[in-house]
């Protein structure tokens, strides 16, 4: 989003261990309408930190209340730890983001186990919605994952797939976003399409 992140004095870090208030680190983007609450490399010290507390896994959602904003969305590290367990908790709906391979299939299953445990033992239940991105139409490896997505979760599976496309690999590398850096190629056509089919 174009920040530098060795200027910011303040942090998603400095939020979760009760140093700064969420509203305190939120800022603008170049695009309108859209905010961030930014963060660096220090949150990944956050997840042992966040053990010696009790409720460390409700404490994002008790940081977000009173927030005014039409819709919140929450990065997660890819890992199933005290971090995205607490955006796990601060949700109500989870966009599953699934590499059109087999070994992603493998992995989806573990999330699914955690976040039936969630709903089972934390009582709190999470719309689940799947997204097939690194999608590659001419091998038969992405058809057959998304065939079998499709066949396990039904209208949950998002109807847009996010293709492979060089030009998503490279807009990070301009501090910017895909519709900012190419907005016509496929990449970002097919977010385009995916945020119009979320909105729906």
């Amino acid at each position: 989003m174009g920040i530098d992140k060795k200027s910011l004095e303040k942090t998603m870090y400095d939020v979760m261990l009760g140093r700064a208030n969420l509203s305190d680190v939120i800022m603008s983007t170049e695009t309108p309408g859209l905010y961030i609450a930014p963060t660096n490399n220090l949150l990944g010290k956050a997840e042992f930190e966040l053990f010696k507390q009790e409720e460390r896994a409700s404490i994002l959602d008790s940081k977000m209340a009173g927030l005014d904003y039409d819709y919140v969305i929450i990065d997660t590290p890819p890992n199933l730890y005290n971090l995205t367990l607490n955006a796990l908790m601060a949700s109500n709906t989870i966009v599953i983001p699934i590499d059109s391979t087999f070994y992603a299939l493998e992995g989806l299953a573990v999330i699914t186990e955690l976040l039936d445990m969630i709903e089972s033992e934390l009582g709190h239940a999470l719309t689940r919605r799947y997204l097939l991105t690194k999608y590659d139409s001419r091998t038969n490896l992405s058809k057959e994952v998304e065939g079998k997505l499709r066949e396990l979760f039904g209208d949950a599976v998002f109807k847009t797939v996010i293709p492979s496309n060089i030009r998503l690999a490279v807009a990070p590398s301009y501090g910017k976003p895909i519709n900012a850096v190419d907005p016509e190629s496929i990449g970002a056509q097919a977010y385009k399409r995916l945020s119009e089919e979320f909105l729906a």
